[in-house]
């Protein structure tokens, strides 16, 4: 949302200032309320019962690789190497190119599978590949503030179809650049790969629309002065090295679920744009991030998933606030490569909005008019603060819940540092048999009652499907303590270790 995000480079700064002043409370055990008494292992990865039908079992007994980490990063704005991909994602058998830009005379491409093996966090899936280096343009915005590259010489990946689904398992996949000479810096380039063909338990979906949204490379996104009006996916990510979002918000859940060994596949907001039939073979779809910004037609592949009994988990917060348009690339004609949101200006200056027969369209706040589509009738709570004035922590308000069996906790127990920085509530939109789970006070001073409570919630739907939103951006922070890129405090807590697999086992998830 617009406060926090207009903060721009000094955002990442104001967390890690946050996160400094509590973490001693964090270490020392909780504060106020009632205390959670941990289970005595923090971080045990459960053994599945059947590792020879698992993918993501076999996939992560295959040998990692730590060089998967920057040695020396381009910084924003800064240019060194940097590339984007043509695609969000691809699936099995399909290819992917990478177009890069660097002064240097060339450079190397590592390709490599983000998960748990053994903590090393990836595996490396390529020979190292060497390129002639070239400066591409920066280009500049067009009317609408939209920056889209028409980059060249690209490296194109062909991923393999074998029948072995370990053979480039559907993952997260990051394409590391170096250069060679003039300074060694590298950069990521960011891909899924999917498995369309198989059904898992939990399809892990990406955020890539809100990743692209606050991307202000070039120098306008949604969120910059002036502010764009369409941003392009033809372009890198300025933002966590090149990887969009992934590692500020969706990195550690990914890395929970693939040590624990769950049966997951991934996508990203274009996969469940372009085909809602992708969301239905799966007994659970997994939202780990910021997923702010929702098409249309999201909103209808996810309402229809939970309509088809497909669980839904929300680990994020401010969740499908804006509605949004895709079109074609400008450049290449591309289909859903570029993204129209006119946000607080729609009403004025969106074509659709006037516009009776397309209406139902207008890049606004989807619970706004001419839309009246709140989001919270599907998600369980919806957005009410962006940038709350101290980070916080999750109060528990209803323990005797399934989700928190065998954690030991109590009512007005804290999780440490788990609340934040955007927070959600319910609404008079929400479902009318909504269970509130957690209650977390937040401070605001700019509202005229100081503040008020975040709340973590779930319900069942007519279809049997349950949906269960954690209405806090920072709830994967406690699942796993690798803060690569995102540098967030140590807040692993094994009570909210317990409580995720509650929820997996709830959706139908074994491991």
């Amino acid at each position: 949302m617009d406060v926090w995000l207009s903060m721009s480079n000094s955002r990442y700064v104001c967390v890690a200032a946050l996160f400094a002043a509590f973490l001693a409370a964090a270490v020392s055990g909780c504060g106020g309320g009632g205390s959670a008494p941990p289970p005595p292992q923090s971080t045990p990865p459960s053994q599945p019962a059947t590792p020879q039908t698992n993918v993501i079992v076999q996939e992560n007994q295959k040998p990692g690789d730590k060089t998967w980490k920057l040695v020396n990063p381009t910084l924003r704005d800064q240019h060194n190497i940097e590339g984007y991909a043509s695609a969000t994602s691809i699936n099995r058998g399909e290819s992917i190119s990478f177009f890069v830009s660097t002064a240097a005379p060339s450079y190397t491409i590592d390709i490599y599978r983000v998960g748990w093996y053994n903590g090393a966090g990836a595996r490396h899936m390529t020979d190292t590949i060497t390129r002639t280096g070239h400066p591409q343009p920066v280009p500049r915005p067009d009317s609408f503030g939209m920056i889209e590259c028409n980059w060249n010489d690209p490296y194109v990946l062909k991923v393999p179809d074998s029948s072995d689904a370990t053979d480039w398992a559907s993952g997260v996949y990051l394409a590391k650049l170096t250069e060679i000479g003039d300074g060694n810096h590298d950069s990521y380039i960011i891909f899924v790969v999917r498995d369309d063909a198989r059904k898992t338990d939990f399809l892990f979906q990406t955020s890539t629309n809100t990743y692209e949204a606050y991307n202000d490379w070039g120098g306008e996104s949604l969120y910059t002065t002036p502010r764009a009006f369409k941003v392009s996916y033809n372009r890198p990510y300025n933002d966590d090295l090149g990887s969009g979002n992934f590692f500020r918000w969706e990195f550690n859940l990914l890395h929970f679920l693939e040590r624990e060994g769950y049966d997951v596949s991934y996508s990203t907001d274009v996969d469940t744009h372009a085909n809602a039939g992708l969301l239905t073979q799966h007994k659970g779809v997994l939202i780990a991030g910021h997923d702010e910004y929702w098409s249309k037609e999201m909103f209808d592949s996810l309402q229809a998933a939970r309509d088809a009994g497909v669980n839904l988990g929300f680990f994020g917060s401010d969740t499908g606030y804006w509605q949004v348009r895709m079109e074609p690339s400008a450049v290449t004609g591309t289909a859903n490569r570029t993204i129209v949101c006119y946000k607080g200006d729609a009403l004025r200056l969106d074509p659709d909005a006037a516009n009776p027969s397309t209406a139902q369209l207008t890049t606004g706040a989807f619970r706004d008019p001419p839309v009246n589509r709140p989001e919270a009738a599907l998600v369980g709570v919806a957005a009410t603060l962006s940038d709350p004035y101290g980070v916080g922590d999750l109060v528990i308000a209803d323990a005797s819940s399934p989700v928190f069996q065998g954690t030991g906790l109590k009512n007005g127990d804290k999780l440490i540092g788990l609340l934040g920085h955007e927070v959600d509530q319910t609404q008079p939109s929400s479902p009318s048999n909504l269970t509130i789970l957690t209650q977390s006070p937040y401070s605001d001073p700019k509202d005229v009652n100081g503040g008020g409570n975040s709340e973590m919630t779930e319900y069942t739907a007519s279809s049997g499907a349950n949906v269960l939103a954690t209405g806090s951006l920072q709830w994967s922070w406690g699942l796993d303590d690798d803060n690569y890129v995102s540098r967030h405090a140590l807040l692993t807590n094994p009570a909210a270790q317990q409580t995720m697999r509650n929820i997996l086992a709830q959706f139908g998830g074994k491991h």
